[in-house]
């Protein structure tokens, strides 16, 4: 089992691709940071089991993402 950070930098690295990422002015680099923290966070909240899948499904479905986002958060 890897440990906690090993595994949280997979999830940032290859699901969100900040590694790969060219995003280089100013303050966008943290700001996307932040952003798929926050994706992170809301994918564990949401007790989702494959992060990369559920993003694929997003990007699918950006209406159902949206009433995600904009509706209430309740399980």
């Amino acid at each position: 089992m890897p440990s906690s950070q090993n595994s949280l930098h997979y999830r940032r690295d290859v699901t969100m691709g900040e590694d790969a990422s060219q995003v280089r002015l100013a303050g966008a680099p943290a700001a996307l940071a932040a952003l798929n923290g926050g994706v992170l966070a809301m994918m564990d909240w949401l007790q989702v089991n494959n992060v990369a899948s559920a993003m694929r499904h997003c990007c699918a479905q950006p209406r159902e993402a949206l009433q995600l986002l904009c509706g209430k958060l309740s399980r």
